[in-house]
Formats: structure tokens, sequence, C-alpha cells
């Protein structure tokens, strides 16, 4: 099976090799309760968060249907950065649509290039970047965004999942006689790498700047927290 094309030769480069580099614990914010007015947004300087974040990334991660897009949009609106869907650069580059990319060349092979268009949109940061569903399963990808971004997993359940893709027909890995079936099994495939993210928000049946609220407020509290929290690792 041949390799996808892209159309933007030149604009990706070697990914850098193996080096010495501090992690984060992974943070997760209660969002079983109602946050109140003190713990809000507007309690925190974002152009503080601003500089903590430095060159990083805004990388938002989870299944299809978790609201990566909306909220990454609503979030970069919010920090001041660009807004990006990797999903949409990829179509871009490749002048073909994801169904299409599926269909034309596989899985595999449309993971291989989401990979390396998602390691050359970190390079570019910072922004904030919503990426497909299987994105972050990819390891390559996920050191990559180590290093070049803060991950964000919007964790959502399945009825509230289901009720959302339901509404869209471009979801190849749903074109399936028991889509319910297989959206319960890429939950228990891929929850417990998503819980790698260095942040997780509950994102559920609620007004789209609640949650992005919740997500400012997690990502303040995580970069806050970074000089306590941090993990020497090679």
């Amino acid at each position: 099976m041949g390799r996808v094309p892209t159309h933007c030769k030149g604009r990706e480069r070697r990914a850098d090799g193996p080096s010495r580099r501090l992690t984060l614990k992974p943070f997760h914010v209660d969002t079983d309760r109602v946050m109140t007015a003190a713990e809000t947004s507007a309690t925190y300087d974002i152009s503080a968060l601003r500089e903590r974040l430095g060159g990083r990334s805004v990388v938002f991660v989870g299944l299809m249907g978790a609201g990566k897009t909306v909220i990454g949009r609503k979030v970069a609106g919010m920090l001041g950065l660009s807004f990006i869907d990797s999903d949409h650069e990829i179509e871009a580059v490749s002048r073909m649509t994801v169904p299409e990319l599926f269909e034309t060349y596989g899985e595999a092979e449309f993971r291989s290039l989401e990979r390396r268009v998602i390691g050359r949109l970190l390079k570019a940061g910072p922004q904030v970047v919503s990426t497909g569903g299987g994105a972050f399963i990819n390891e390559s990808t996920r050191r990559a965004v180590g290093r070049n971004g803060v991950s964000v997993w919007l964790r959502a359940d399945l009825d509230t999942l289901m009720e959302r893709v339901s509404k869209r027909q471009d979801r190849p890995l749903l074109k399936n006689a028991d889509p319910r079936a297989v959206m319960e099994r890429l939950m228990r495939e891929r929850y417990p790498i998503y819980g790698l993210a260095d942040v997780t928000v509950q994102t559920r049946d609620e007004r789209k700047e609640v949650i992005a609220d919740e997500v400012i407020v997690a990502l303040a509290q995580y970069l806050e927290a970074a000089p306590r929290n941090r993990i020497d690792r090679r």
C-alpha cells in the first residue's frame, strides 16, 4: 500500500534525538462539583499562565466526540493563541479527507502522516492544537507532545460520546454494524493511555464556556504546581 501523499515537502523536519528532559506528574481536576466564583478562570492571570506555558502548545487529546475542537477553539481565544485542528491540517497537506485517507491508505499509513504533521505543528508553538482520537495513542506522538506541549485529556462517558458522534457520518472507525460496541472497545483500549496526559478535565452535557473555563483553571493549577511536581527522566 502506498504512502500518503503530502503537498508541503520541506515543511517537516526529522524529530530530534533523545535528550534529558523534565516531565510532570499528571494533574486531574475534579469537575464533579460546581466550581465557585473564586475558582473560575477570571481568578487567574492569563498573561502569567502564558508566561509559564512558554513556547509549549496546549494539546487536546481524547476520543471522537469529546469536544476537542470546540473546546480547543474556545480555550485558544481565552489564551490569545492561534488554534489548529490536526485533522484539518492533515487534510490540507494530503488534499484528501480523513475518511478518504483511511479508505485509500489504511489506518497505519494515516497514523504515520498524523504523527509527522503533529510533530511539525508542535514545533511551531505556542498554539492550541486539537488532535484526532488515535493520535495520543502513538508513542512517538506522545513523546513529541511531552517535549513541546501540555496535554489536556477531555474525558467523557459513553453516553455523551455516542450522543455526539451519532450526529455525524464522517467517523471511519464507527462505520460498523455496532458503533456503540466499537466505542466501548476504544474506551477500554485508549482511556488508560489518555490518562497519561498532563491534565484531565471531565467533559459532559454542559455549555462549552463552562468546560473551557475548567480547562483554564486546570492548566493554571498544573503550571503553578510544575516546580513541585517535576520528575527527572531521560
